[in-house]
């Protein structure tokens, strides 16, 4: 047999063969680690996270205005002895009334949403180049922003009487963004401060605030059961691409709650030939072993390249989620050179955004929005699609690895850079301009360093029609710098080899 009819007829043997489907998921960590992290995500890099809910009424104190507005000076939100009452108690006291006269529940139809726009939203995060969406499904404070078919307590019945997350996720379709639903409601059971003489402890309420308990005990098999039913409500009923879970989840009395819904949720993907993910938080407690699911950095980043695809959510307001006053922001080139850290260490942005009680994103949210999706819309190819370089990159600044650790980040400086690579292309960004500096080092991309095997072929930076001059030594890569600023922002630089790099990473 010659050689052409020995391939030929090798095809035709493996074509032939069955084709063996994912075997369905059990609900034990064995088969769970089988999981697999869809493409759709690692090539995604940047996603909007959208935290909305009736905390926009007062507007004060973040989103977790619900959690210290009781706490009138006894003891403080954590139970020690204080005789400080919080900011929260004193504005609410201020401009509501006491707490045992104007509960939280009193918000609920003041979040009217009235000027909620679902097609506006989406075509805002579609400019800014976000390639999926995670609108809150239900805060700790259990207000589910769905038609929740477990709980009164939703926007179809209340409120905005409207569905927020299937209006969203409708138009996000159309602009083939992939949607997911967000649940901090296992922490629900940590939220309340219950005492007789707050609605908290009202029978007619209880299926708000649930039945009083002790705030650090474990939450109870029955709560921990009506987690469940609403989490599976979400997702059978919305059917996302990504689910979010916040810090609850963690917790041990989740773990077999934990495994099934797993299990139920990858095999309903299985069903419906859909690739889908999970994103949990890694704080106290371990919950999910690596490789089942996506760890997600609340705050954070890594300081090396990671070899599981993992996401860091992050808001524009720091440490405020939800709209609160004052909602301060940094500058558009911050979030930009955080998307590069990250995409460069294997990582996913999520970034949160931040309507206020009529449903409107500010302006100023909507400005840094738009100024990001124009530096991807000329940068977005050594962003979206990519795979990290044998090394993240060079400088002096890299992220402390500590919870909300964007928190104590000074920022970049115009020794710092960061690599990503695709096929025969390798990316390099400036991530700070400094004014009179001539050269641009680069020392991964020296000839004899063995970081790569090919030659260079051509170096120019994304956006700028000018040819920029350069010379490959045996240690560096040495660029000669435009004169003036390029490009807004971090500057990309696409370096192109004369044969494709080997594959010299993978990523899961």
């Amino acid at each position: 047999m010659n050689k052409f009819k020995f391939i030929t007829t090798l095809l035709t043997i493996c074509f032939s063969l069955p084709v063996f489907a994912q075997k369905p998921y059990k609900a034990d960590w064995e088969s769970l680690k089988k999981y697999e992290i869809p493409q759709w995500y690692k090539d995604a890099k940047f996603g909007i996270f959208i935290h909305w809910g009736p905390t926009t009424v007062p507007a004060k104190d973040s989103e977790w205005y619900g959690y210290h507005m009781w706490n009138e000076g006894t003891v403080d939100a954590l139970g020690n002895p204080t005789s400080k009452a919080s900011k929260a108690y004193e504005y609410h006291v201020e401009n509501f009334g006491k707490p045992e006269d104007y509960g939280y529940t009193k918000f609920i139809p003041e979040f009217k949403a009235e000027n909620f726009n679902a097609k506006e939203w989406i075509d805002l995060f579609n400019e800014a180049g976000a390639k999926y969406v995670v609108p809150v499904g239900e805060h700790c404070d259990g207000f589910a922003l769905y038609n929740s078919k477990v709980t009164r307590w939703n926007a179809v019945n209340m409120g905005p009487k409207r569905d927020i997350v299937g209006e969203l996720f409708k138009e996000a379709k159309t602009k083939d963004m992939k949607v997911g639903m967000s649940s901090h409601y296992a922490y629900a059971w940590h939220w309340w401060t219950y005492d007789e003489k707050y609605e908290t402890t009202d029978p007619k309420l209880q299926d708000f605030y649930w039945k009083a308990h002790e705030r650090w005990s474990p939450a109870t098999p029955e709560f921990v059961n009506h987690w469940y039913k609403r989490t599976i409500d979400m997702m059978t009923q919305y059917k996302p691409d990504l689910m979010w879970f916040d810090l609850g989840l963690c917790e041990p009395e989740y773990e077999e709650a934990r495994k099934k819904y797993l299990a139920k949720y990858y095999n309903q993907g299985l069903k419906n030939n859909q690739e889908v993910v999970v994103n949990y938080k890694n704080i106290k407690w371990k919950p999910i072993p690596d490789g089942a699911a996506v760890l997600d950095i609340e705050s954070g980043k890594l300081d090396r390249i990671r070899e599981e695809t993992w996401q860091t959510d992050m808001s524009l307001g720091g440490w405020r989620w939800g709209y609160s006053e004052p909602y301060d922001m940094r500058k558009p080139g911050a979030y930009i050179n955080d998307l590069i850290d990250i995409v460069s260490k294997n990582g996913v942005l999520l970034l949160n955004v931040a309507p206020n009680k009529h449903g409107e994103i500010p302006a100023d949210q909507q400005a840094i929005l738009k100024e990001i999706g124009a530096w991807l819309k000329i940068n977005g190819e050594g962003i979206y699609s990519t795979t990290p370089f044998t090394v993240f990159g060079q400088g002096p600044t890299n992220a402390k690895m500590v919870l909300h650790g964007n928190m104590k980040d000074k920022g970049f400086t115009a020794d710092d850079v960061r690599y990503t690579q695709k096929s025969q292309t390798i990316y390099a960004f400036l991530l700070e301009w400094a004014e009179g500096k001539e050269t641009l080092s680069l020392s991964a991309l020296g000839s004899e360093n063995r970081v790569i095997n090919d030659a260079i072929k051509s170096v120019s930076i994304m956006g700028y029609d000018e040819t920029i001059n350069w010379i490959q030594k045996d240690n560096e890569l040495i660029i000669q710098l435009p004169k003036e600023r390029p490009a807004k922002n971090a500057i990309g630089f696409k370096i192109e080899l004369e044969d494709a790099p080997s594959d010299i990473f993978k990523t899961k």
